[in-house]
């Protein structure tokens, strides 16, 4: 069964590059979006999701910014919407998409990013410990889970490019990484890093600045976490860098289970 998780920098831009030959081509039963920016009927005229699937969008409040969107093989049931707690408890940012489909419980996620303000950073950190929270109980599931999404962490110096370059940005904080490290502690399964090993330096994010893609300069931000149910079906993972360049800043990630 195969998953894939891609923040697509804009749905609406990411059509007009071409996403759809990526839907065919990286063939996934189950399709989790992020950042879409977009309401359904936003989408360019004309234009229609894959035949076989059925997609569920989650924007957010605000036009043109955030969003989630799931797409199955299939029909899927959707569990939740948000993750609770105090901030943002209606998920008006559209963040956390909570789906089944043939048994399997997917959660996309778009964690916050910080860098763009002191408010916007502790925002985030007060995000991410209600979301480790809210994804616990499912480490006891009897299904497998698959989490997955753009979560603005770069997990160790193998996940960035100039790490001592980007010890004090956000994504690299060393409470940041020392949160990641407690949510493996956890029991979950770096998916792609456990098909890797340690040192190897492959990244799902380039910036759009100082020709970051031609020189591969990136980050490793987006992420498959399993279950101990859905590790032990654990195929492969990979990361396609190529649709990082043609659509958008963000590589998909490519996660097969043995299901």
């Amino acid at each position: 069964m195969r998953f894939v998780s891609w923040n697509v920098n804009g749905l609406r831009a990411a059509i007009r590059k071409g996403i759809d030959g990526y839907f065919e081509t990286l063939d996934a039963d189950v399709m989790m979006l992020q950042e879409t920016r977009t309401l359904e009927e936003q989408l360019p005229k004309g234009w229609s999701w894959p035949a076989a699937w059925e997609v569920t969008l989650h924007p957010a409040e605000k036009k043109g910014y955030s969003g989630v969107a799931t797409g199955t093989v299939g029909p899927h049931t959707v569990l939740g919407k948000g993750k609770g707690g105090t901030l943002d408890a209606n998920d008006l940012e559209g963040r956390v998409l909570v789906c089944e489909i043939n048994g399997v419980v997917c959660i996309n996620t778009y964690l916050p990013s910080g860098s763009n303000k002191d408010e916007r950073q502790l925002f985030k950190e007060g995000w991410m410990e209600e979301w480790r929270q809210f994804i616990r109980p499912y480490l006891d599931d009897k299904r497998p889970v698959v989490v997955c999404g753009d979560l603005n962490i770069a997990h160790t110096e193998d996940d960035i490019w100039n790490p001592k370059g980007n010890a004090k940005n956000s994504g690299f904080l060393p409470h940041e990484r020392s949160w990641f490290t407690d949510l493996l502690a956890d029991g979950w399964t770096d998916a792609f890093r456990a098909c890797v090993g340690e040192g190897e330096k492959i990244y799902s994010w380039w910036s759009n600045r100082g020709q970051a893609r031609a020189k591969d300069r990136g980050w490793r931000i987006d992420y498959f976490l399993l279950n101990p149910v859905a590790a032990a079906a654990l195929v492969d993972c990979s990361i396609v860098r190529q649709g990082g360049i043609d659509v958008s800043d963000h590589a998909p990630v490519v996660l097969d289970l043995d299901l």
